[in-house]
């Protein structure tokens, strides 16, 4: 169901799955954006498959779950992919039993040792280093990356490749001004960046979802990572303008970042797609909520 590249209105029909990008897209900080909770329930009516996916990794899926709650839009813990599921599945599968001098906030390294991964602060200890978005981040733990990677020999991963992370009030550095700092000092590059745009991330949506990628749009507000990984998924690629993309960066954009459809807000999904209200649907739903 993906068009060909090129900028351009809605989508005209509806897709068998939506993932959704969260902070610009469904919300700006702690205020939901006009119209999302009703768009999403409408597509959740007509029976589409919903995710929700942040690179983010500040909190956990139930936290967002929780948020997007409180806006009044349907959600579990399961309907949400965050970085760190993607770094957890990476981390199992590349390096199980390696120690890991984390460079992140208390949720990270709480996550990680739960999954049963060791971890350390001491350099010469250190078998990978991970870089997450971390409003702690300061020359201390710079050093210990610097030292872990350049004088021990650890492996380089991170969670997100953001510059910053939307709010309402401009922004916050993310993961990718941390990371461009630990790499300029140590000379080593990062051999996996995991959420939005790289395959592990597209796997793990792609896999909530239980759609093929040709019946699914990625729905979020960067070209640079929400897009990307559309394209390379093979999903389609729904640009909204309420985030962290304006119509200059869009005018501007290479053609490989570019998405299939661009949209103003949430609502304008269903512009060209207009759901039909359909009793079959309603009360297969039911059956589902009952059972």
């Amino acid at each position: 169901m993906t068009a060909a590249s090129g900028h351009r209105g809605p989508p005209p029909t509806l897709f068998d799955g939506y993932a959704f990008d969260l902070d610009g897209t469904v919300y700006l900080g702690d205020v939901p954006l006009p119209g999302a909770s009703e768009t999403i329930g409408r597509i959740r009516h007509a029976g589409r498959a919903v995710v929700f996916v942040t690179n983010n990794p500040l909190h956990s899926a139930e936290d967002y779950a929780s948020k997007l709650r409180s806006f009044g839009v349907e959600a579990t813990t399961n309907d949400v992919v965050t970085a760190t599921h993607a770094l957890v599945a990476y981390l199992t599968a590349a390096c199980p039993r390696d120690r890991l001098l984390v460079l992140g906030e208390t949720f990270l390294l709480e996550t990680l040792s739960a999954a049963g991964f060791a971890l350390t602060t001491e350099p010469a200890g250190a078998d990978v280093v991970v870089v997450s978005f971390d409003r702690t981040f300061d020359y201390g733990k710079l050093l210990a990356a610097y030292r872990a990677l350049r004088l021990h020999g650890a492996r380089l991963v991170a969670t997100n490749p953001d510059p910053y992370c939307p709010t309402p009030d401009g922004g916050l550095p993310d993961c990718a001004a941390m990371l461009a700092a630990v790499q300029a000092c140590s000379g080593v590059m990062a051999e996996a960046v995991v959420g939005k745009p790289s395959t592990h991330m597209a796997a793990a949506v792609l896999d909530r979802l239980g759609v093929p990628a040709t019946g699914a749009a990625m729905v979020g507000d960067r070209l640079s990572t929400d897009m990307v990984m559309a394209r390379s998924a093979g999903m389609a690629g729904v640009l909204v303008l309420t985030g962290a993309t304006s119509p200059s960066d869009l005018a501007a954009a290479e053609a490989s970042v570019l998405p299939d459809y661009v949209i103003q807000t949430l609502p304008q999904l269903l512009v060209g797609a207009p759901i039909q209200h359909n009793a079959a649907t309603a009360r297969e739903r039911r059956k589902l909520e009952r059972a």
